[in-house]
């Protein structure tokens, strides 16, 4: 039997690619190799359709059901918001649109929820109780909000002010690198952004993913909180399981 034989498929729809693997729910990692498909220009829905059907033809021997993330507010299937993304996607509803072009059941989860959702059952916030948030640091700031396990969904905390603007264009890790911030910069932004989610929110944990929780140790300890702060542990890989988590 193959390895990826009736496994979830998860699917993590990003900026620069769309990237998918079979899921080992119970090992929390792939059960095969991850397939990237550069991301469209326009991602519009059709256009990243074409793309998920064209990565499942590469993932032959995993046939079960598909989770694919969104990056934006998704309720009951149906993209509401799109900060990041064409704006043609909303109002579209996701589910409907992906299942029948690959023919197969499709469930669509926003992607920090879905990052957020693999944390908490395989990473760092798995066995945290109380308030627990995820955010991932990337073009923009998702997050994820968890209380005592259970997933809060579209929590979209990246859109707080901060400073006078929208929080994610002053402290996601595209602004840090496009005003060429050094570490010690950047952690200042952040010390506020985390000050402003300790204030609405009290959490117990806090929890940093994406790409750059690589370089927790350049960062995390120059944040100034009261609220223990953690690098996420499966990092890019958490959303590609939790979307197969989303739909198992």
């Amino acid at each position: 039997m193959d390895l990826n034989e009736h496994h979830p498929v998860g699917v993590d729809f990003g900026g620069s690619g769309i990237k998918g693997a079979a899921v080992d729910l119970q090992a929390g990692d792939f059960a095969g190799e991850r397939v990237r498909i550069a991301t469209p220009s326009p991602s519009t829905p059709e256009r990243v359709a074409q793309v998920l059907v064209d990565l499942l033809a590469q993932l032959p021997e995993a046939d079960g059901p598909v989770g694919v993330t969104v990056p934006g507010v998704v309720r009951h299937g149906v993209v509401g918001s799109a900060a990041n993304i064409d704006a043609s996607w909303i109002g579209t509803d996701a589910d409907a649109l992906f299942s029948e072009a690959t023919g197969r059941t499709v469930r669509t989860v926003n992607d920090a929820d879905a990052a957020g959702l693999a944390e908490v059952r395989f990473g760092a916030a798995r066995g945290e109780s109380g308030l627990v948030i995820v955010t991932t640091l990337g073009t923009g700031i998702g997050s994820a909000f968890l209380y005592d396990g259970v997933l809060v969904p579209n929590s979209e905390l990246g859109h707080l002010e901060l400073d006078g603007a929208v929080a994610e264009s002053r402290a996601a890790n595209s602004a840090r690198e496009r005003e060429s911030l050094s570490w010690e910069q950047w952690a200042e932004r952040l010390t506020r952004y985390y000050r402003a989610l300790e204030q609405l929110f009290s959490p117990d944990l806090l929890v940093v993913g994406g790409g750059v929780s690589k370089h927790a140790a350049s960062f995390l300890p120059l944040l100034d909180l009261d609220t223990p702060i953690v690098p996420a542990t499966l990092r890019n890989r958490a959303g590609i399981i939790g979307a197969a988590l989303n739909v198992s």
